[in-house]
């Protein structure tokens, strides 16, 4: 089982344990990571390290490490088929970070939009963690040869340096790394925001744009009835109509509809009907996940267990890689 074999590729992801899940977040990411489980070798990892790049309260983070365990398998996560564990728990992330980081530039991580995004935000923190972030998360995926990993197109660059950093290091030491390719969905790669929906739908909304999963029904419906939409009454996929749009996307991911479907489905209803209907939907959705989610949390040696398992798979195939590199780069070992 922790062997890839010929006919499945790795995929891997991780997600920061901060901040409040969206509804953006599990049709982006959780909703396809259950449909790729089947076909692919899935290795899903709660990214603790890097979330301290930002100060964090210790308990807090533990007790988020615990949850996104259980929303992942409350999401259909099967954790025999799928690797779930906390990266803090492979310490070769670390271990190939430092290695990595000896082979990537300054000039590249300067260019990160991401790190001139946190540093603005975080200007009292701007730690060295921040800077070399992107090199501990090209770790992350060339520790395990991964061959696809699941991003939005806003995080196409954190992919293209990986595969710099791989490349550069293939071309001085031969074929060691896999060169990572971005796995894009063609459907609800982007939510937006409710409130904003030239936006992408944010965990640090505060307009009532963001859905979290862990909303009660009622506000849920709430918040998908206000959602602001154009001065139109005609349900349909056009440009000019990001509004409508956006709340379409939604309902076919929860629906499997196909837009021209949602159309003919509510031809002359107005968006009145449309939104009652995607609110409706959506809440008993979320509402079965978080049935699953409270079952699962109230069960930490399960939890435990789980993550125990993971790390120990993990671990194995992060050892092959590791132990190539340090041969490689000219580590004794006796």
């Amino acid at each position: 089982m922790d062997t890839p074999t010929e006919t499945k590729k790795i995929i891997f992801s991780g997600i920061q344990p901060s901040g409040t899940l969206t509804l953006g977040n599990y049709i982006g990411a959780l909703r396809n990571f259950k449909l790729l489980e089947d076909e692919y070798q899935c290795i899903y990892c709660v990214v603790d390290m890097h979330a301290i790049t930002v100060r964090q309260d210790p308990a807090a983070l533990r007790r988020r490490c615990l949850e996104l365990t259980a929303i992942y398998i409350a999401s259909g996560l099967d954790p025999k088929k799928n690797i779930i564990y906390c990266q803090s728990h492979v310490s070769g992330h670390a271990e190939l970070a430092w290695i990595l980081n000896c082979f990537t530039y300054m000039g590249e991580l300067q260019r990160m939009t991401q790190f001139k995004d946190k540093a603005q935000k975080h200007a009292d923190n701007i730690n060295a963690g921040l800077f070399t972030y992107p090199t501990l998360m090209a770790a992350d995926i060339l520790l395990y040869q991964t061959n696809f990993v699941p991003v939005g197109n806003d995080q196409k660059q954190h992919i293209e340096i990986t595969r710099d950093i791989a490349a550069r290091f293939n071309g001085i030491y031969g074929d060691v790394f896999r060169i990572p390719e971005p796995y894009i969905p063609t459907v609800g790669q982007k939510i937006m925001s409710l409130t904003e929906p030239d936006k992408k739908m944010s965990k640090s909304d505060t307009t009532g744009g963001s859905v979290s999963m862990f909303d009660d029904r009622d506000t849920i419906i709430r918040k998908i009835k206000r959602a602001v939409t154009d001065s139109g009454a005609e349900v349909r996929y056009a440009e000019g109509k990001s509004g409508i749009n956006n709340l379409m996307t939604i309902y076919s991911c929860f629906t499997g509809k196909d837009f021209e479907a949602i159309e003919r489905e509510f031809d002359g209803q107005g968006y009145g009907a449309f939104k009652e209907a995607v609110g409706v939907t959506v809440a008993d959705a979320v509402g079965a996940i978080q049935e699953k989610y409270n079952a699962y949390l109230a069960d930490k040696a399960y939890l435990d267990g789980l993550m125990k398992q993971g790390a120990e798979r993990a671990a194995r195939l992060a050892g092959r890689t590791l132990s190539k590199v340090y041969k490689k780069v000219g580590f004794y070992r006796p």
